[in-house]
């Protein structure tokens, strides 16, 4: 229980250091503001304190903002060391995967805590004597429980595709940094973002709900423990619920014609998480029991294609939401502050919704569709 404790609260402190970190970056030296227009790349300006305390400005110095008391002493270390802008430049990327490894502690040490204690009704001399002796005929010839084999059949359609999917949300990404990175081309950038995530929601969703259907074929073992798939599963979805529900608030309330584009697209991410999870948790209970099963691997192609396009939301997430100036139409309409906070709560839940469904699927893919002893 006090690592549990532990892992929550270098959760929590990650989150407000790096929130801090991104609001302060906002912050403009000449006029003591925050603004979003200190951040383009063609606008930044360094004041330099010389000698004789005049200000001069120089583009040669790199500014970390971190451990820092307030935005007066925003710019007071100056580094031009490799691994100070370094550092600089990875911390978007970095301090999600702190917050991942601190909420998969906390679930993995929660379930061992609930199972501390939990008496296994076949220990005991009596009842391993007797399941040595009631062992079944086939399992004297069970494989090595380190023999693993791969049966690639019925997925290289889905494979195939997913790939040309990921290969084209790549693209899309490096289309947007492009343009975001212009000043007049910034409402391209969100509408050219946004058109690929809606196409993404809309046929992982159409795929996840074919899948369903399909899937249903198989066995159902409602006696199969999954606790803690299902608590980081279910935990993570939370971050894209709250980062959808304030999107789309944001999105109603101010309605106009490049506005419609992210509301759509807010409300297609949660259609398409919720089915999504949906799918996964009941995927992972079923198993293949006949040949013709076996044979046909019936849903395969779809779990391979959702597996494949989740790398390709998680790249979205990753490179593009989780920065606050890249959704002007929400940073205008909730401040500064606030979607900064709201981005960096979401953000890393969303990250790791997207990477867990991936092992998840993975999970689903590799053990669904091979034949059970119990039923050889």
């Amino acid at each position: 229980m006090h690592m549990i404790g532990t892992n929550l609260s270098v959760w929590l402190n990650v989150l407000v250091q790096e929130t801090k970190h991104e609001i302060l970056t906002f912050y403009n030296p000449e006029n003591n503001t925050l603004g979003i227009s200190h951040r383009l790349p063609m606008r930044i300006h360094v004041p330099i304190v010389a000698s004789g305390g005049a200000v001069a400005t120089s583009h040669s110095h790199s500014r970390v903002e971190r451990g820092l008391k307030g935005p007066h002493h925003i710019y007071e270390c100056r580094r031009t060391n490799i691994m100070g802008s370094l550092v600089q430049d990875a911390s978007p990327f970095l301090f999600p995967c702190t917050i991942e490894y601190s909420l998969i502690c906390a679930a993995i040490l929660y379930v061992m805590w609930k199972n501390i204690c939990r008496a296994s009704p076949s220990q005991g001399p009596s009842g391993a004597r007797a399941g040595r002796q009631g062992l079944p005929p086939q399992a004297a010839y069970k494989r090595h429980p380190h023999h693993y084999s791969v049966d690639c059949a019925r997925a290289h359609k889905g494979l195939f595709v997913g790939i040309l999917v990921l290969v084209l949300t790549i693209i899309s990404l490096i289309l947007f940094f492009v343009l975001i990175s212009r000043p007049e081309f910034v409402n391209l950038a969100v509408m050219e973002v946004n058109i690929c995530e809606l196409t993404l929601y809309a046929m992982t969703t159409v795929a996840t709900l074919v899948g369903m259907l399909q899937v249903r074929q198989l066995k159902y073992d409602g006696g199969r423990n999954l606790e803690l798939d299902n608590i980081l599963l279910i935990g993570a979805q939370t971050g894209l619920f709250i980062y959808s529900t304030f999107t789309i608030i944001g999105g109603h309330f101010t309605i106009e014609k490049n506005t419609v584009l992210v509301l759509i697209t807010a409300l297609a991410s949660l259609l398409q998480t919720t089915c999504q999870t949906m799918f996964v948790l009941d995927a992972s209970r079923r198993s293949c029991v006949t040949p013709d099963q076996i044979r046909r691997k019936p849903g395969r192609e779809l779990v391979t294609f959702l597996l494949v396009t989740n790398l390709a939301m998680w790249a979205i997430n990753t490179l593009e939401k989780s920065r606050a100036e890249s959704h002007p139409i929400q940073l205008h309409f909730y401040g500064l502050w606030a979607w900064t906070i709201i981005t960096h709560v979401s953000m890393p839940l969303a990250i790791f919704y997207r990477f867990h469904s991936t092992v998840c699927l993975c999970e689903i893919w590799k053990r669904a569709y091979k034949m059970k002893p119990t039923y050889m």
